[in-house]
């Protein structure tokens, strides 16, 4: 069974980006992927990071550990404006690749009408150098999400359209996981060198 981590990138309490990410760890639960145990949904909303750079790093040394031991990463950013929120471009101004470098990660946008895509494009963008995430070329989009995702099983049209999606795009973060295990130990990242990306 893999580890994995999903990132809720609202700073919304009680954000559907983070009904989005206990969804999506449920499903990977339901299909024999992880286990309770070993996945972490990490809500920036519910146990914010301060802005960065801040003495008091808040929850981050739990966050960092829960990254550190995780096998992928699901990334979800709601989309403000335009654009991803300002708690995950944050979020990853704090992460290094000590904590996610050469690891599988998902992206989900997140829209209550028919956005969610410009987040997807920013982060590809701009959410990797330094901590060398490896983003997947299959990314999953959220559309009126108040809508969806609110049952177990497919209860709506919307539902019945995006859960087959839902499943495959995480089928294909568990196969990515399991082949950059052994490309992730092959690879010395204490080089100082090339501590950060070009």
């Amino acid at each position: 069974m893999l580890k994995v981590a999903l990132v809720a990138g609202s700073s919304r309490t009680d954000s559907q980006s983070g009904k989005v990410a206990r969804f999506l760890r449920q499903r990977l639960i339901e299909q024999g992927h992880t286990s309770a145990e070993l996945s972490h949904v990490i809500d920036l909303g519910m146990a914010p990071l301060p802005l960065w750079p801040a003495e008091d790093t808040g929850p981050w040394s739990l966050y960092s550990q829960q990254l550190k031991d995780a096998d992928a990463v699901v990334i979800i950013s709601p989309e403000w404006n335009g654009m991803a929120s300002p708690a995950i471009k944050n979020f990853f101004i704090y992460a290094s690749k000590a904590e996610l470098a050469h690891k599988p990660g998902l992206l989900v946008g997140v829209s209550s009408a028919v956005g969610g895509s410009y987040p997807i494009s920013e982060l590809r963008a701009s959410g990797y150098k330094n901590c060398r995430l490896c983003y997947l070329p299959e990314h999953l989009i959220i559309r009126g999400v108040e809508k969806v995702m609110n049952t177990p099983h497919a209860s709506s049209e919307e539902d019945q359209r995006l859960y087959p999606r839902v499943d495959y795009a995480l089928d294909i973060l568990v196969k990515y996981a399991k082949a950059l295990a052994p490309v992730r130990a092959q690879i010395d990242l204490s080089n100082p060198a090339f501590t950060n990306g070009m």
